[in-house]
C-alpha cells in the first residue's frame, strides 16, 4: 500500500478549534447534524472539483498538440532517413562502398548475411503461420499439435519446424546466451567497482600532490633552482592540419630553455608537408627555442619505430625525462611544472600521465558519444587504477616518462600497433609505478568522421589482443606478485579487452535477434533493458552534460561492437589487419587561445611589405617559395560518404527481428530492436558523423 502523503495536519491554520457539538431535535421533521468544528460548515469547496468543460477541453487540446508534435518529429525523422536511403543506396549519390579486408572481416560479413537470409525466410514462414492462426508458440509453454491436428502439408512443415526448433536449435542458443549473460554481469560488476572506487577518491579527495618547492636547490644559500633535463618529442606523419599548433604549444612550455630540447619526429612522405614543418621548426629555432627536426626516409615500425630512432641519438643520454605529445595535442605552458615534480624523491616512479580534453567534443553526435567513453576511461578507469594499483595503460601521449624506466624495460618495440600499452606492461613487470593526474588536462581532438573513428577503434582493439599473445609468457614468468599477474591477465587483458567486445556483439547483435525466431531462448527484459541502461548511466556520470545522449550512447556502443569484435578476433589470431596503422585524420580544430594566436599572425602579415623591403634576396626567395607551397596546397575535396556493409546487414537483421517481435506482442524487445536497427542503419549510411547545426 502506498504511504499517505497528506501533510495538511502539519500547519496550525488547519488545526481544529473548539469541541464537537451534536444537536438533536425532538421534531422528526428535522435530521441530525454533526459539526466537527466552528468553521467546518464554511470551508471552501476544492477548486479541482469545480473544473468546467472549457478548462478540460484546453488541457486535452494541449496534450493532443504535444502528441501531434512528437509524432510529426518522428515522421519527419523517418522521412528524412528514407530520403537518405534512397539517395545513397539506390542512386549512390556521393557515396563509396567501404572495402572489406581479406580474412576475418569478409568472413564475418558472410556470416551476418547468412543470418539475415535465414531470418527473412523464417519471418516469411512465421507471417504465413500467423495469418492462418497457428499461434502455437506465441507462448513458449504451449504444446506442439498432435499428428491428428495437422491441417495440411504447410501445417506439417510448420509443426516440424517447431519441433526441430525446440529440440535442437533452442538448447545451444540458450547455453550461449547464458554464457554471454554471465560475462555481461561480470563485466558490469567490474564497472560498478571502478565507479565506487572513483566515488571514494572524490569523497576522500585523494590525488597525487607536490610537496614544497620541487625545484629549489638544497645548497646552503637556498636561492638557486635546479630543473632536470627534459626531452619533448612530437611524432607526426602527414599532419598538415595540426602540425603548427602542436609545435607552437610545445615551444611555449614554461621551462628553462637550456634544460629543454624539442624533437619534431616527422614521418611524412609528402614533401610539401615536410617543407612546412621545417619552416615552422626554423621559425621557433630563430626565437631561441632548442628544437630539432628529424625525418626518416623509411617508415618502419610506425610510431614505435619513430620514437625508437629518436631515442638512439647520442645527445639523449644527457636528458632524464621525456615528454611525448601527438601532433594534435596542445599542452598548457605549465604542463612540465605540473608533471615533472612528481618524480622528485620517488625513484620507483616511471610514468606520469595527464588527462585528455577535447576541443571538438560538441562538433557532432559522434564526437559527443566519444567524449562520454573517454571521460569514463580517464576519470574512472585510469584514475582508479593509478590510485589503487599504481598501474594503467599508457595513453601514448600527454605523458612524461623517466628515460631510465624506458631503457630498463627494453625501450620502444615495433612488434605491435599499441606500443604505448606494450611499454607500460613491460615497465610494470619491471617494478615501475605510474601516476595519473586527473587535474592536468591537455587539449586534443577526437575523430569527427565515422571512417576515422572506425579505423582508430580497430587499431585500439586489435593491438591489445596481439600484445596479449606476445606478453602472456613474460607475465607468467615475471617476479611480480600473483595478484598483479591476475590483474594483468584477467582484468586488464581478458575482461576489458576480450570479453567486452565478445559478449556485446554476440549477445545484442546475434543472440537477441535470433531469440525472436526461437522464443524458447528469449532473453529476459532486465538483460536487454535494465542492466544496460544502468551501466550506461554509470558510464555517463563523469560527463554529466551528456545525459540527454544516454539512449544514443547505449545504442551506438552496441553498434560499435561489430568493429571491436572484428578487430579483437584479427588481433587474437594475428590476421592480416592486426598490424595495420592508419593515421587518424584530424580536422585542425583550435582552442580559443589558438584562435587569438592565429589572429596575431594575420596582423603580422599586413606588415609583410615592410619586411620584404629590408630582406635579402635569399630571404625573399625563401618567402616566395613558402607562398608557392601554400598556394599549391591541395584543395579540400568534397567529403564522400561511405556505405558500410556489415552495419547495414545487421540493421536489416535487427529490423527483421523487430517485425517478428510484433507477432509475439513483445513490447520492450520490439522497441529495443527497432531503435538498435535504426542506429545500425545510420552508421551503415555514414550519417552518425554528420555536422550538427
Amino acid at each position: 500500500m502506498a504511504p499517505s502523503l497528506d501533510f495538511s495536519n502539519w500547519w496550525p491554520k488547519d488545526a481544529r478549534k473548539g469541541t464537537p457539538v451534536v444537536v438533536k431535535m425532538e421534531n422528526p421533521n428535522y435530521s441530525v447534524v454533526e459539526i466537527d468544528g466552528p468553521d467546518a460548515a464554511f470551508r471552501p469547496v476544492e477548486k479541482s472539483r469545480g473544473k468546467n468543460a472549457k478548462q478540460v477541453t484546453w488541457v486535452l487540446l494541449l496534450k493532443a498538440h504535444r502528441a501531434v508534435g512528437c509524432l510529426a518529429w518522428i515522421a519527419s525523422f523517418f522521412w528524412a532517413l528514407l530520403g537518405t536511403i534512397k539517395k545513397r543506396l539506390i542512386f549512390r549519390q556521393d557515396v563509396a562502398m567501404a572495402s572489406e579486408k581479406l580474412g576475418k572481416g569478409k568472413l564475418l560479413f558472410t556470416v551476418i548475411k547468412a543470418f539475415l537470409v535465414t531470418s527473412l525466410t523464417i519471418l516469411a514462414f512465421e507471417v504465413v503461420a500467423y495469418l492462418k492462426g497457428w499461434h502455437y508458440f506465441r507462448n513458449p509453454s504451449l504444446h506442439i499439435p498432435r499428428s491428428t491436428d495437422i491441417q495440411g502439408l504447410l501445417h506439417l512443415v510448420y509443426v516440424t519446424w517447431l519441433s526441430v526448433r525446440a529440440d535442437y536449435i533452442a538448447p545451444p542458443i540458450q547455453a550461449l546466451s547464458k554464457f554471454c549473460v554471465a560475462l555481461f554481469l561480470i563485466q558490469s560488476v567490474d564497472r560498478m567497482i571502478l565507479s565506487l572506487g572513483c566515488f571514494w577518491i572524490k569523497y576522500k579527495k585523494i590525488k597525487p600532490r607536490i610537496e614544497g618547492d620541487p625545484f629549489k636547490s638544497d645548497d646552503v644559500e637556498g636561492s638557486a633552482y635546479e630543473y632536470p633535463m627534459v626531452l619533448v618529442q612530437i611524432p607526426m606523419c602527414n599532419e598538415r592540419e595540426v602540425y603548427e599548433q602542436s609545435i607552437s604549444a610545445v615551444c611555449q612550455l614554461d621551462w628553462p630553455k637550456d634544460r629543454l630540447l624539442v624533437q619534431v619526429l616527422d614521418d611524412s612522405d609528402d614533401e610539401s608537408i615536410q617543407y612546412l614543418i621545417k619552416a615552422e621548426v626554423a621559425k621557433w629555432n630563430q626565437k631561441g627555442v632548442n628544437i630539432i627536426y628529424r625525418h626518416r626516409l623509411v617508415r618502419t615500425g610506425y610510431k614505435a619505430g619513430n620514437l625508437k630512432s629518436a631515442m638512439s641519438c647520442e645527445y639523449v643520454q644527457a636528458y632524464e625525462f621525456v615528454a611525448i605529445f601527438d601532433a594534435d595535442f596542445q599542452p598548457n605552458p605549465d604542463f612540465l611544472k605540473q608533471t615533472v615534480p612528481h618524480f622528485k624523491d620517488n625513484p620507483d616512479l616511471g610514468l606520469v600521465q595527464a588527462r585528455w580534453t577535447f576541443v571538438n567534443k560538441d562538433e557532432n553526435l559522434l564526437t559527443r558519444l566519444q567524449n562520454i567513453n573517454l571521460c569514463f576511461h580517464f576519470e574512472v578507469e585510469q584514475q582508479v587504477n593509478g590510485v589503487f594499483l599504481n598501474f594503467f595503460g599508457f595513453n601514448g601521449t600527454a605523458g612524461v616518462w623517466r628515460i631510465k624506466a624506458l631503457e630498463e624495460s627494453g625501450g620502444w618495440l615495433e612488434r605491435t600497433t599499441v606500443e604505448d600499452m606494450d611499454i607500460a606492461v613491460r615497465a610494470h613487470l619491471n617494478g615501475w609505478k605510474f601516476i595519473f593526474l586527473n587535474d592536468v588536462k591537455v587539449l586534443c581532438e577526437v575523430p569527427e568522421s565515422y571512417e576515422a573513428y572506425r579505423k582508430q577503434q580497430h587499431r585500439w582493439h586489435s593491438g591489445p589482443m596481439h600484445l596479449f599473445r606476445l606478453c602472456l609468457p613474460a607475465i607468467i614468468t615475471s617476479k611480480i606478485a600473483i595478484w598483479k599477474k591476475a590483474n594483468l591477465i584477467l582484468l586488464f587483458f581478458l575482461l576489458r579487452k576480450l570479453i567486452l567486445p565478445f559478449y556485446s556483439f554476440t549477445l545484442f547483435c546475434i543472440i537477441l535477434p535470433l531469440t525472436m525466431f526461437v522464443p524458447e531462448a528469449e532473453l529476459p527484459v532486465w538483460v536487454i533493458c535494465y542492466v544496460p541502461v544502468f551501466m550506461s548511466f554509470l558510464n555517463i556520470l563523469p560527463s554529466p552534460k551528456s545525459f540527454p545522449f544516454i539512449v544514443p550512447y547505449l545504442l551506438f556502443e552496441n553498434t560499435m561492437s561489430v568493429t571491436k569484435f572484428n578487430a579483437m578476433v584479427s588481433g587474437l589470431f594475428q590476421l592480416g589487419s592486426s598490424y595495420e596503422w592508419v593515421v587518424t585524420k584530424k580536422a585542425g580544430r583550435s582552442s580559443e587561445s589558438d584562435l587569438l594566436a592565429s589572429a596575431e599572425r594575420e596582423s603580422k602579415i599586413m606588415n609583410q611589405l615592410q619586411i620584404q623591403r629590408g630582406a635579402s634576396e635569399s630571404e625573399l626567395s625563401e618567402l616566395n617559395r613558402l607562398k608557392e607551397q601554400k598556394e599549391a596546397a591541395p584543395v579540400p575535396v568534397k567529403r564522400v560518404n561511405k556505405i558500410y556493409r556489415k552495419e547495414l546487414t545487421l540493421a536489416f537483421l535487427l529490423l527483421t527481428a523487430s517485425v517478428r517481435s510484433l507477432l509475439s506482442a513483445q513490447g520492450v524487445h520490439f522497441y529495443f530492436l527497432l531503435f538498435q536497427g535504426v542506429t545500425f542503419l545510420l552508421v551503415g549510411l555514414d550519417l552518425i558523423g554528420e555536422q550538427m547545426s
